[in-house]
């Protein structure tokens, strides 16, 4: 079974660097992902070529995590690739534009377990594009707040 993709952009007006900040610092991190995801470093927080972390899904009892590192890393691009019950990659790339910065999110993943990929497709594969799609405009606010600071 191939792969599935879900890719989603959003227009930011603010610099490739303010946006790449917001993807590579840690703290503004946490400033727009999904309240109920957390991200955490295995060693020292980094996005460079190999770094690795973990995001952990907050759900009581179960928190299920994702393990993932950086394999690709250049200016205004991070793609982590992961393993848990996804196995993909979650790719950020900062495009400047005439009025800003165009952020495209490509997350490309299959899930090797039948029962978890019809769970899947069944109940969350919609909430996944809608929070990924609120995630942008969380990450868009914060681009453009930082921009503004950096004046």
């Amino acid at each position: 079974m191939p792969p599935q993709v879900f890719e989603q952009s959003i227009q930011i007006s603010a610099s490739a660097i303010a946006v790449e900040r917001c993807i590579t610092e840690q703290t503004l991190m946490h400033r727009w992902l999904n309240p109920a995801l957390r991200c955490e470093p295995i060693g020292d927080w980094s996005t460079e070529l190999g770094s690795r972390s973990r995001f952990v899904i907050q759900i009581p009892l179960l928190q299920p995590s994702l393990k993932s590192v950086v394999v690709e890393r250049e200016p205004g691009l991070i793609v982590w690739e992961f393993q848990g019950f996804f196995k993909g990659r979650d790719r950020w790339e900062c495009q400047p534009a005439v009025r800003g910065t165009l952020l495209v999110n490509r997350f490309e993943f299959e899930i090797p377990n039948p029962i978890v990929q019809f769970g899947f497709d069944r109940f969350a594969a919609k909430w996944t594009q809608d929070d990924m799609q609120a995630q942008l405009r969380r990450l868009k606010r914060v681009a453009e707040e930082i921009y503004r600071s950096m004046g």
